[in-house]
């Protein structure tokens, strides 16, 4: 059902005036470095994408490596059985390119997808815990398409490191310890007879240390190194559909729902800022817009002149926050399906009256929705659960991807098959497709819909169009936060990479504020309560911030969050027991 009206989307194309969003020659100033980074949430991930530059791969190879690593020794967060969306920079016609490789609804799925046999809504965890929660899988798809275009190594070289540490054994992180730990107490994951055996010895989860192999993630691996449509046939798509199709709460998945496939490749969604262009994932990715929309609205505020021991520096962004998350969860869903008025949502005029309702000195009594475009869908009803893995890559051409990577929740559906953690993706949708009143959600489930993702993979140009910076976060519907202070923090804060991703994570989305107390100074704290702010003050957050930045002499200087276990590594920085 269509009932959003028409409007053309803020793309790359449609902005001449930054340099970064046009087709430019090599010889346009274009300021490749010859170094090359890979900043993601394990040492072993980004071994394996230095090793793939070293013999000069592209970001686009060297991150086909990392993710695949990343789907062995961080099953949690990512794998190959889940989505992703991708930007890739290109350093000879400064453009940046989206690849949408989100999962999509089976055939079978219909607007009451999460609907029990009686009729009711299911709870969210058994809306997880189930078959009908998986989508069919899109991130090797979009590899695939985005090598075409920016590889240059085999399509097979990649995997071999992932490969030879599902062969070889590689030793579990406390991280996955933890995690494992967490959910093993939910009683789900030991349900599922593969993942029991595979997390399980003796009774209990893999410690941290234990040495594990997984020789069917080899096999598959192998299988999708020789033909990547192998994971849409065959032995893996229908292991995948077997277990989607286990009771209890079986999925509707189906060999033609995997032949039916197709990753997308759009231009990505970039608005100015201060004379540099931010870019970001297009729908069904909130992402894009929601990040873009906290920095244009904080371009008619006075951000820069304040930091981040200043309470009204922090005012400005949580109200900032406030009205993107608003106007992001109304109105934006796939737009294959639903019109999304992207443009509309991104509008200089519209965000500087949006702006208009911030108060330097006090709280918002209300924040909704606005009318960008002169319609209002009804509000939407999507569950949240945080999970996922981002990475960014430069290589020594100068091209930069940012890639944000999931399975959706902590270890997807709970279910294995083929050596993967198959994905819950599907529980991104609004689990009611319609309002109280009968109004249609953007969001509702559909057959052969993308679900709407917070994931905002961002890579930010200079005034010439140049590689600036990639940032990106995992973190569920925070994401977006977590992402948005990034960019504050460096280009309006005038923060290094670190120092960024340091800073505390805000997430303002309703009345309720969420931040970390640690790092966060009492004075400010106090302010923002004297403002009427309601903060809930917590230990911590889930982020895995990892950026990369260009100085102006075209060295690269990155960033991992310190929250997970990420490095931000050039080749030399590779400690000789990960080298080959």
């Amino acid at each position: 059902m269509t009932f959003f009206p028409k409007a053309a989307l803020v793309t790359a194309a449609l902005l001449p005036w930054l340099g970064g969003c046009s087709d430019q020659t090599e010889e346009a100033g274009t300021r490749a470095p010859s170094e090359a980074m890979v900043a993601a949430a394990d040492p072993r991930a980004v071994a394996a994408g230095l090793e793939i530059m070293s013999e000069g791969g592209t970001a686009v190879d060297a991150a086909i490596a990392v993710q695949a690593v990343l789907g062995l020794v961080e099953p949690q967060s990512s794998g190959i059985a889940g989505g992703a969306f991708m930007l890739v920079y290109d350093a000879q016609t400064k453009r940046v390119t989206m690849y949408d490789g989100r999962e999509t609804a089976p055939a079978s799925a219909t607007p009451k997808l999460f609907y029990g046999d009686d009729d009711k809504r299911l709870p969210y965890i058994q809306g997880i815990a189930s078959g009908k929660s998986t989508g069919v899988p899109g991130v090797v798809a979009m590899m695939h398409m985005a090598h075409t275009d920016h590889g240059k190594l085999t399509w097979a070289r990649p995997f071999d490191r992932a490969i030879n540490y599902a062969e070889e054994g590689f030793v579990v992180s406390p991280r996955l310890e933890s995690s494992l730990a967490r959910f093993a107490g939910y009683g789900i994951l030991a349900q599922n007879e593969n993942a029991k055996d595979y997390f399980f010895v003796d009774g209990k989860t893999l410690p941290a240390g234990f040495k594990r192999d997984n020789i069917p993630y080899a096999e598959s691996l192998r299988a999708i190194a020789k033909d990547y449509r192998n994971m849409y046939r065959g032995p893996i798509a229908q292991a995948i559909i077997d277990a989607a199709r286990l009771s209890p709460r079986p999925g509707g998945l189906s060999l033609q729902d995997f032949a039916d496939y197709k990753p997308r490749k759009r231009d990505a969604l970039c608005s100015g800022y201060k004379g540099m262009a931010i870019c970001g994932a297009q729908p069904p990715s909130s992402g894009g817009v929601a990040v873009q929309a906290i920095m244009r609205t904080l371009e008619s505020t006075q951000i820069d002149r304040y930091g981040p021991d200043s309470p009204e520096g922090w005012h400005l962004f949580i109200e900032a926050s406030r009205l993107a998350y608003a106007d992001r969860d109304l109105y934006v869903g796939d737009d294959a399906f639903v019109n999304v008025p992207t443009d509309a949502m991104l509008d200089a005029g519209y965000l500087k009256s949006r702006a208009a309702l911030i108060k330097p000195d006090a709280v918002m009594a209300s924040v909704r929705a606005g009318d960008p475009a002169g319609f209002t869908p009804g509000p939407d009803m999507t569950p949240d659960s945080p999970g996922t893995s981002h990475l960014s890559i430069v290589d020594s051409y100068g091209n930069a991807v940012s890639m944000t990577t999931t399975v959706e929740g902590g270890f997807g559906s709970q279910r294995m098959a083929a050596g993967m953690m198959l994905n819950n993706q599907l529980t991104d949708f609004s689990f009611e497709p319609l309002t109280k009143a009968g109004a249609p959600v953007a969001n509702a489930v559909a057959p052969g819909k993308r679900p709407r993702s917070s994931m905002a993979p961002t890579i930010v140009l200079d005034k010439n169009g140049d590689f600036l910076l990639a940032t990106g976060s995992p973190g569920g519907n925070s994401i977006i936060a977590y992402t948005a202070k990034t960019l504050v923090g460096m280009l309006d804060w005038n923060l290094s990479p670190q120092e960024a991703s340091d800073l505390p994570n805000v997430i303002a989305r309703g009345k309720r504020v969420k931040m970390e107390k640690d790092g966060m100074p009492g004075a400010v704290i106090n302010e923002l309560k004297a403002m009427g702010h309601n903060l809930a003050l917590s230990d911590g957050e889930i982020s895995g911030i990892h950026i990369i930045r260009r100085q102006p002499d075209g060295s690269l200087v990155g960033a991992a969050d310190k929250r997970r276990e990420g490095v931000a590594w050039k080749a030399g920085d590779i400690p000789a027991d990960m080298k080959k």
